[in-house]
């Protein structure tokens, strides 16, 4: 079962068991998910679907961080919800010490020297840990690396 029939099937079950909250969440990511397609005229297979959603992770997160701010801890607990419902869908992440790892390995595949290299080892990195890691952490430890 693809991941999109995953979604699907669990947009089905939430509307018979009439969690509402649920299923317009899941609406709201196959809404997402069914625009891509439509726009570049594709059928997205799962890497594409797990781009959709980490896009749609990280307007959550900005929105949770924006509503707090303001102190709307309403909005912030919907943003909140939707999130951890995202989440689920994620690939299984990866811990500190394989995101290193990764680093270190694409750093000595792109044959990088310095900080002018790092555009050459985030293209290495970013099929490997997309969906399985926070890009901008990842980019902050391959700042690090090139900077030694």
């Amino acid at each position: 079962m693809t991941l999109k029939e995953r979604i699907t099937e669990d947009m089905k079950a939430a509307m018979r068991s009439g969690e509402t909250g649920k299923r317009d969440a899941i609406r709201l990511l196959l809404a997402a998910i069914k625009q891509r397609e439509v726009d570049e005229r594709i059928v997205l297979d799962d890497a594409a679907v797990v781009a959709v959603i980490d896009k749609m992770l990280k307007q959550r997160r900005d929105s949770i961080t924006q509503y707090e701010a303001a102190g709307r801890k309403d909005l912030a607990d919907a943003e909140k919800f939707e999130a951890n419902l995202l989440t689920a869908y994620m690939p299984a992440g990866l811990s500190a010490d394989e995101i290193a790892a990764a680093v270190a390995a694409a750093v000595a595949e792109a044959g990088a020297a310095g900080p002018c290299d790092m555009g050459k080892v985030m293209a290495v990195l970013k099929p490997k840990l997309a969906g399985r890691a926070d890009m901008t952490e990842v980019s902050k430890l391959v700042k690090a690396a090139l900077a030694k």
